[in-house]
């Protein structure tokens, strides 16, 4: 027997502004950018009804042969010459660059990580040599401080200057600049304090070039209580907002905007691993606890960047490492995704501050079908995480008043122990599924209703009967599209199987499994006409997402 699940909706009630939150992606590998692969992907995105979207990657000042690899990419922007004199080489950097604004999207910047030749190697182990100095430097250089402080401010104004000629200074401020990733973990052999010091260098740099520029930290990664990232979190805010700044001896730091990460969980390589599963309550608590400290120190107007906000933290690990990956190949992560991105938008809304969460997900060239990557496409299929934006991409952005009797409230932030669940081995079992979503009045006046279905577990299967009314429609003949994401619908992965699971599938058996990556109908269109509201009804499993059009 299915569980009944109300849903109203009121088109005639507006309830302000609907922030479209979504529009931030990112990945390591900042030479995938523009990569064929990395460019047909870029471009789907500027296709969203959206766009542009901000675009982030790791690497992006490091020292290599500029071809990118898992965990890793270089552009050689930064060497010196047998003086000591700096050169800056801009060739590959301006290639990243140039994809995203030519795709037509915009540069979400990462100020980060050492050049080879500004590593202060008193961090780093004696080598001898020129292979093993740079396999030093591949595996730990990168994270080092710089040698020289003053060397690091002339880089970053280098760059910052650059950006500003080659694109134009209203083209590089409506940009987004942050310094470096997680420091309060491996990306950094710094201290809290040096790391306050390679920001008070570099904010002084960049807003020497370029005042209005944005620019942001820390980039910590998940918030626990008591943890580690909370402890950096608080050091830096604190040194922002009352410590000696390390460049210009005052007190305090310029801070645009604020950064920090939430994941739901952590799959470590585990050939034969038990069943785990994300938490959508523990990436939610940590937002919570983020922006806490950021009330508390008094930051509460600045807007919120969770520079990697995601189910887990292992982008490039897939089914081959761990079998609990495969979520991300299903329906499952664009039920997480549209669970946790509700609840941010709620939070955010709770506290008055601008929340917007980025998706640490892209594409890996040359990966198996379906290899279980944090990505949006697997050789070109578009998965059914990238449909979910694809809805968010269509939407307007006038919010209208939304209920849901299935939706799980935010009560949960209040228990102390929910954020650590991604520290176990957490299975989700035995949990009730969330239904909820939020409606919003199309860009040419039609209802646009969001409905999702969420359990934690990736294996519950539930039945629900959506009753929805919608008031405020007037009295008119009106035409309803309803779209859906599930296991049967937009989601080619049940066709990859159908197909034998074909690791590098071609001609009619690709062509059948790309043929089900588009946002697909649950339903033929019906009119109806509606007496001031309209009642609908349809089914729902307990993961799946349906978006109904009413015009």
């Amino acid at each position: 027997m299915s569980k009944q699940v109300n849903v109203k909706v009121d088109a005639g009630e507006s309830g302000g502004v609907q922030e479209h939150l979504w529009r931030f992606i990112g990945y390591d590998e900042c030479n995938y950018t523009y990569i064929p692969e990395g460019m047909e992907l870029l471009g789907k995105f500027a296709a969203l009804g959206d766009a542009p979207y901000y675009f982030r990657t790791h690497f992006m000042f490091c020292t290599g042969n500029c071809h990118g690899t898992y965990k890793f990419g270089s552009t050689n922007i930064y060497w010196e010459d047998e003086n000591g004199e700096a050169v800056y080489d801009f060739t590959y950097y301006d290639y990243i660059i140039d994809a995203f604004l030519k795709s037509g999207n915009k540069p979400f910047v990462e100020l980060g990580f050492m050049p080879m030749a500004l590593v202060d190697t008193n961090y780093l182990k004696p080598s001898g040599g020129d292979w093993e100095n740079y396999a030093q430097y591949k595996e730990v250089g990168w994270t080092c401080p710089p040698k020289d402080y003053e060397k690091w401010h002339a880089f970053i104004k280098a760059v910052i200057s650059h950006l500003a000629e080659k694109y134009g200074r209203e083209e590089v401020i409506s940009w987004y600049f942050e310094l470096w990733n997680e420091p309060d973990i491996f990306y950094w052999s710094g201290t809290a304090a040096e790391y306050c010091k390679l920001f008070d260098y570099t904010e002084h740099a960049v807003h020497e070039v370029l005042p209005e520029a944005r620019l942001s930290g820390p980039a910590v990664t998940g918030i626990f209580e008591g943890g580690h990232a909370q402890k950096f979190f608080r050091f830096f805010l604190g040194h922002c907002r009352d410590g000696a700044n390390f460049c210009t001896q005052e007190k305090g730091t310029r801070l645009d905007f604020i950064t920090f990460h939430v994941k739901g969980g952590g799959f470590p390589f585990e050939m034969h691993a038990a069943k785990a599963v994300p938490s959508v309550e523990s990436l939610v608590h940590q937002v919570k606890l983020g922006l806490d400290i950021i009330k508390e120190y008094g930051y509460q107007d600045c807007e919120v960047v969770l520079s990697e906000a995601d189910p887990d933290g292992w982008a490039a690990g897939g089914v081959y490492d761990n079998a609990n990956m495969i979520f991300r190949n299903t329906e499952y992560y664009a039920t997480y995704v549209a669970s946790t991105y509700e609840k941010i938008d709620r939070l955010s809304v709770q506290y008055g501050i601008k929340v917007r969460p980025l998706a640490w997900a892209f594409m890996f060239p040359g990966e198996r079908c379906f290899e279980g990557t944090r990505t949006f496409t697997t050789q070109g299929i578009d998965k059914a995480v990238f449909n979910m934006f694809k809805i968010y991409g269509s939407l307007g952005d006038e919010k209208l008043a939304f209920e849901s009797d299935g939706a799980e409230k935010l009560d949960f932030l209040q228990e102390p122990e929910i954020g650590v669940k991604n520290h176990s081995r957490y299975t989700g079992e035995g949990e009730d599924t969330d239904v909820s979503g939020f409606a919003v009045k199309g860009r040419n006046g039609e209802i646009q209703i969001v409905v999702y279905s969420h359990c934690n577990d990736r294996d519950k299967e539930e039945d629900q009967t959506i009753c929805l009314k919608v008031d405020g429609v007037g009295s008119r003949e009106v035409n309803v599209s309803h779209y859906r994401i599930d296991s049967l619908h937009s989601n080619p992965y049940a066709e990859w199987e159908k197909q034998g699971r074909p690791l590098y599938p071609e001609g009619e058996q690709y062509a059948a499994i790309k043929a089900r990556d588009g946002l697909e109908k649950l339903c033929d269109d019906v009119k109806v006409t509606a007496q001031g509201s309209l009642e609908l009804q349809f089914e729902m499993p307990a993961h799946g997402v349906s978006y109904l059009v009413i015009k």
